[in-house]
């Protein structure tokens, strides 16, 4: 036997240490190369470790929540199977009957009972109600000999003489004999509850066992309609963040303050945050400005593009048309896409960036994220939602990879979802220029000498003022709030 031990690896750019989230196999288990052994958080992501070996996991070298050092061993493997037979216990094989006939077999139905779970599905998406294979005599094994039916004049029966019963009313046989409840299964019963049931896998079914969750509340994003272990961590963690703990939260008002304090470790995603953020608001001098934007047009833009059978199925909303808007404005003021570069001489350098990485922040359950669309330069309106969605959903549920989030050159936040105006945020680091969407609400607003209600928002905008000066700040939300108020534009 030979024990292997798994070290954790760089799944970053240089990253040096990971927190060991939760373990997906325990001491005993089988695992196959590529099997996934755990997650790990390191200062960008949550990371999937597969296993490199085959074999029965020994031993679990660290604990949940630890933080170890890249290089460090967290798994042993030993090459042996756990359940491999040994040469004792291998039986010889018996012998097979010479023959057997119809009659040696009890009858038995060709696909077995339904069971009472008749919607459980396998990796196939079909119905678990046949017998195991093996189970019983093969179809064709056993030939049912045709039924000899007299004609039914030809029959007669021989029986005792009875008196005869005398007729009863309708009233006295409803009364003597509750009426007979045919409690069969039906086929229009079965077929209404398979379709009506949530596609999901037996893990993913487990899980929401587990966690109280209704599959028929998650909205399922599988390739089949199925809802995955994805759309559950998703739901979870939104339900977490709804969940009102304004009840317990003040504790009892008999302890002393000092046994009613939290104390919250910063590490992973977190820690990682707050070091760029406080590097970035004192490296790069910061400059403000704020923009009021009738939205209108860009609000009936968009219903238009939700009615729009190219776009069915897909998730569009006004943050849409302002990322469109941003790649547009960039090209009309390239230094708004670039990065200041200290060289180790001494010297500076503006890098101007001829392709568009467009960063979306995004909060997760393990603080702010902002990965990024590579090329979004190249997209179509379309594809560009798609990008969206995909990145959306990939964030929430926390499955983000380090890749995704580096090499940005320019950032959104959209603080509008949260119902917040505007504000004045930081710039991601290794960038010069960020723009926040506010909420877009129904305002009063004159227009060719009228006071009328329209859809209005706030952009506010935060740049390097190294590299971005005033003039240039105010031309680029100028043409960032042109398309908003006109999205035709960008059809120039």
């Amino acid at each position: 036997m030979t024990l292997n031990k798994f070290n954790l690896p760089d799944v970053g750019e240089g990253l040096t240490e990971a927190e060991v989230v939760s373990w997906k196999v325990k001491p005993g288990d089988t695992v196959a190369v590529n099997d996934v052994i755990c997650e790990i958080e390191t200062a960008k992501s949550i990371v999937e470790l597969p296993s490199p070996f085959a074999g029965t996991v020994t031993e679990l070298l660290v604990e949940e929540g630890v933080t170890v050092d890249v290089g460090t061993a967290i798994i042993s493997v030993s090459d042996e199977v756990s359940g491999d037979p040994t040469p004792a216990d291998v039986r010889a094989p018996q012998a097979v009957p010479a023959a057997v006939t119809p009659a040696e077999f009890p009858a038995q139905p060709l696909y077995g009972k339904l069971s009472a779970d008749a919607g459980e599905t396998g990796s196939a998406g079909t119905p678990s109600a046949a017998p195991l294979v093996g189970s019983g005599p093969k179809a064709d094994a056993v030939k049912r000999r045709p039924r000899k039916t007299a004609p039914a004049a030809a029959v007669t029966v021989n029986a005792p003489e009875v008196e005869p019963v005398q007729p009863r009313t309708p009233a006295e046989v409803s009364a003597a004999e509750p009426a007979a409840v045919d409690t069969r299964p039906t086929l229009g019963g079965t077929i209404t509850g398979l379709v009506n049931r949530v596609l999901a896998k037996p893990p993913v079914r487990k899980i929401a066992r587990d966690l109280g969750i209704d599959l028929a509340d998650v909205v399922a994003t599988g390739s089949r309609g199925e809802v995955t272990r994805e759309d559950l961590v998703s739901y979870q963690a939104q339900r977490d963040a709804e969940l009102d703990k304004a009840d317990g939260f003040w504790g009892k008002a008999g302890k002393p303050q000092d046994q009613r304090v939290e104390s919250i470790p910063v590490k992973g995603v977190r820690k990682a945050t707050a070091k760029a953020m406080v590097e970035s608001a004192f490296a790069a001098p910061h400059v403000s400005i704020f923009v009021d934007v009738d939205a209108s047009r860009t609000m009936e833009f968009v219903k238009r593009l939700k009615a729009s059978r190219d776009f069915e199925g897909i998730k569009v909303s006004p943050l849409l048309i302002l990322a469109k808007a941003v790649i547009w404005a960039a090209a009309r003021n390239p230094s708004v896409n670039a990065a200041w570069v200290d060289n180790e001489d001494g010297s500076a350098e503006i890098q101007v960036k001829h392709f568009m990485n467009l960063g979306i922040a995004a909060a997760t359950p393990r603080g702010l994220m902002v990965p990024n669309i590579k090329n979004a330069q190249d997209l179509s309106l379309k594809e560009l939602a798609l990008a969206l969605n995909d990145l959306a959903t990939t964030a929430r549920a926390g499955k983000t990879q380090p890749a995704q989030m580096q090499g940005g050159t320019l950032t959104i936040t959209n603080i509008g979802a949260l119902g917040i105006d505007t504000g004045t945020p930081i710039i991601n680091p290794g960038e010069v220029a960020i723009v926040a969407f506010g909420t877009i609400k129904q305002k009063p607003w004159v227009l060719d000498g009228e006071v009328i209600p329209r859809w209005i928002t706030t952009l506010g905008g935060s740049f390097d003022h190294r590299v971005v000066d005033g003039d240039l700040s105010a031309r680029f939300m100028a043409d960032v709030a042109a398309i908003l108020e006109e999205p035709a534009l960008l059809l120039d």
